[in-house]
Formats: structure tokens, C-alpha cells, sequence
């Protein structure tokens, strides 16, 4: 049953329909079609049809919401945003499309994201021609001040600030291990992940070679080409809808200061999510520690080491002894990323993140089902430290 706070955006909107594409290394398919099958599988799944949608939300990237209404045959977008934070941005979507349905402008919100994120940089030979590629510019605009000094990918920047966090702390290699791991175990019950093949030994862990310390190679998140959506409607009307509605109950997003670099803030480890954290668990009306799951964004394991701390569920540099003896995996006291995550199931930029944390409300994630679970959590993270996070509980019909 959904808790709200009486906040004018809390509990006024639901996930009613989700979709995802496989997830792959060299997809048939443009990211545009990516993303148009994915939308119609959540739209249909929503028990929907394209004419229902009146907002469309495409996270940054490769597709414009001119173009997703179009193929669809939307007729009437009453609404459409699109938030610019790097990996936070799918959640903060999901805050964005729950408050235009709050205030009125929207009500039912078509979210969705897509990309080449493995086949843009390698394509397969046999694939069909993509004229969208992914695209560095946004890095290497914001990012110029470090590449003289060799830092021209995204371990490189954020072992700056990780390195820092693994030594003032004393963060044990096997604390990022322990995430590692556990995400590569519920990747083992999604036929969709695609380190499915095998689980992962912290033996295994532990000896795979660093990319920039401490930054292990099985720290970092995989590439795929991929696509996902979510449609939101109000709560009233998700009632009369297919599946159990999961109603958004809180959600904030945050920003670090200074937001564009790391070299000059006060505290270079804390977090927009520091400062969106609290004022979404104020807003949900509840705890960390009531929640069932963690859906935690994970390009790299130490960054959900901090993302954790940052939601209070550990001290700064806790986090070690927080993710210790199973806690993280399913069957312990916090289930993080039960589909695998970026880690191991595939990175569509926490959109599947959504799909899963909705599927675990619906009490429909099969093997990986966190038993009789109520409430859980989604967070998402820009690359210089953005923050989203959205509360999440299980409705009623």
C-alpha cells in the first residue's frame, strides 16, 4: 500500500507499463527502432495505445520526442521535457513526468531511452548502418581542462575522486568486490542480462586487472546496445488498468557544487545525492531503512559504495561494512540491482533500473523476486556526481 506525505507530488502518479529491448553487442536494429519497441512494449503492457500518450520524456541522447510521437502516431503531446544529467537523467525523468501529472499538464507520460552504447565505438560488420553514433562532445566540452593530462574516459575522471574515497576511508578492495559480485549473481536469473553465462568468484574479482586505479576492470559497468521505457498515468486511472500500479511517493534530484568540475568544491566526495536524498525519503514519508530493494545506479562499484552512504544507509566510508556477508544480494537485508544492473545486465542508462524496480513491485521478477516486497528505491548518477532518486511503493487496484 503506497505512503505519501500529503506532498502535492506524492502519490498522485503511477508506472503502469514497462518495456525493454535485449540486451546486446551489435543490434540489428537502429537506436531508433530500439526505442520505438521498447515504448510499444510498454504502452501495450500498460494495456494502452499510442492515441492514450499526451507527454513524451526522452532522456538525453540519440532520439527526439518529435520522432518517437511521430513513429508511434501520438496525435496530441501536451507535454515533453528532456533532462540533461548523464545517468541521473532516466530518474529524474520519472520526477518530471510525476509532476506534470501532478500539476495537470500530462496524464499519461511515455518515458524512454536507447543507444549503441557497444556498437557505436565497434560496430559489427554485418550490422545494418546507424547514422546515429554515439557521440563524446558533450565529455570533451566539459571535460578539456583534464584531457592534457591524460584523463580522456570516464574511469580515468572518476578515479580522481574514487581514489581519494578508497584511501582517506581505507574502502577494502573486496567492498566494490561485494557489488561486483552480487550483481553478477542476479544477472544469473535474468534471461535478459547479458553476463548471464557464469556467476563471478571474488577470486575472479580480485585478480582482473586495473584500468585506472582503483578501478578494476570488473568495476566498470559493460556496454550494450539496448533501449528501455515506462509509461505513468495518475493513480486513479492506473487502477483500472492490466497490472498492480506502482506509485512514485517521493523523488528528488541534486547537484554538486561546483557542478562542471571536480577541482575546486569543498568536499570532491559529496554527492548530489546527498542533498536529493533526504528531501526524498522527507517527501515518501519514509525511511532507508524501509525499504525491501535498492535499484542503485552502477557504472562503477564504488560509486554505489557512495551513493549508499549518501542515502544514509551507511557513514561515510561505511559503506565496506554495509555491502558485507550477503547484505547486498537477494536474501539479505538489501537486495541491490536484482536484475544485474549496469554491471552485468545491461546499460541503458538506469532505465532498466525503472523496468526492474517496477517488475519487483508487481511481485512479477520471477527468480529474482525480493518476497512480499512493498517499497523500493531507484537512484541515478551523472558523471561528475548528478543525483536522482525516486521512491517507489507498491499500489493497490
Amino acid at each position: 500500500m503506497a505512503r505519501t506525505s500529503g506532498n502535492s507530488l506524492s502519490g498522485k502518479a503511477a508506472i503502469v507499463g514497462i518495456g525493454e529491448t535485449d540486451y546486446l553487442r551489435g543490434a540489428d536494429q537502429s537506436i531508433l527502432q530500439m526505442v520505438l519497441g521498447a515504448s510499444m512494449s510498454a504502452i501495450k503492457d500498460a494495456g494502452l495505445k499510442p492515441s492514450d500518450i499526451d507527454a513524451v520524456i526522452p532522456p538525453p541522447g540519440f532520439v527526439a520526442w518529435d520522432e518517437i510521437a511521430a513513429h508511434l502516431g501520438i496525435p496530441d503531446v501536451r507535454y515533453t521535457s528532456c533532462p540533461q544529467m548523464g545517468g541521473a537523467s532516466p530518474t529524474a525523468a520519472l520526477i518530471t513526468g510525476a509532476m506534470a501529472i501532478a500539476t495537470g499538464q500530462a496524464e499519461t507520460v511515455l518515458i524512454t531511452i536507447g543507444w549503441n552504447g557497444y556498437s557505436a565505438i565497434r560496430p559489427r560488420p554485418d550490422a545494418k548502418p546507424n547514422n546515429r553514433r554515439f557521440s563524446a562532445a558533450f565529455f570533451q566540452t566539459v571535460k578539456n581542462y583534464y584531457a592534457p593530462y591524460g584523463l580522456r574516459s570516464a574511469p580515468w575522471w572518476y578515479s580522481l575522486y574514487l581514489q581519494r574515497y578508497v584511501k582517506y576511508y581505507g574502502v577494502p578492495p573486496e567492498a566494490a568486490g561485494a557489488v561486483a559480485v552480487a550483481c553478477r549473481k542476479h544477472a544469473q536469473l535474468n534471461d535478459k542480462a547479458f553476463m548471464r553465462d557464469k556467476p563471478l568468484t571474488m577470486e575472479e574479482y580480485l585478480a582482473s586487472n586495473y584500468v585506472a586505479e582503483p578501478l578494476r576492470k570488473l568495476d566498470c559497468c559493460i556496454e550494450t546496445d539496448c533501449a528501455a521505457a515506462v509509461v505513468l498515468t495518475t493513480v486513479e486511472r492506473a487502477r483500472d488498468l492490466p497490472h498492480v500500479p506502482v506509485t512514485i511517493i517521493g523523488g528528488a534530484e541534486g547537484h554538486p557544487n561546483r557542478p562542471d568540475e571536480l577541482i575546486n568544491r569543498k568536499d570532491i566526495l559529496k554527492l548530489g545525492l546527498d542533498l536529493a536524498a533526504p528531501r526524498a525519503f522527507a517527501m515518501a514519508g519514509v525511511k532507508p531503512t524501509d525499504m525491501d530493494f535498492l535499484q542503485v545506479y552502477d557504472c562503477f562499484t564504488h560509486v554505489v559504495l557512495l551513493e549508499l552512504e549518501a542515502m544514509g544507509f551507511a557513514e561515510r566510508g561505511g559503506a565496506a561494512e554495509f555491502v558485507k556477508n550477503g547484505n547486498i544480494e537477494l536474501g539479505g537485508a538489501y537486495p541491490i540491482n536484482t536484475h544485474g544492473g549496469l554491471m552485468s545486465q545491461g546499460h541503458c542508462w538506469g532505465m532498466n533500473h525503472i523496468v526492474e524496480a517496477t517488475r519487483q513491485l508487481r511481485h512479477e521478477g520471477g527468480r529474482a523476486q525480493v518476497k512480499d516486497c512493498e517499497l523500493g528505491l531507484v537512484t541515478g548518477y551523472g558523471d561528475l556526481g548528478d543525483g536522482s532518486i525516486a521512491i517507489l511503493a507498491r499500489g493497490s487496484k
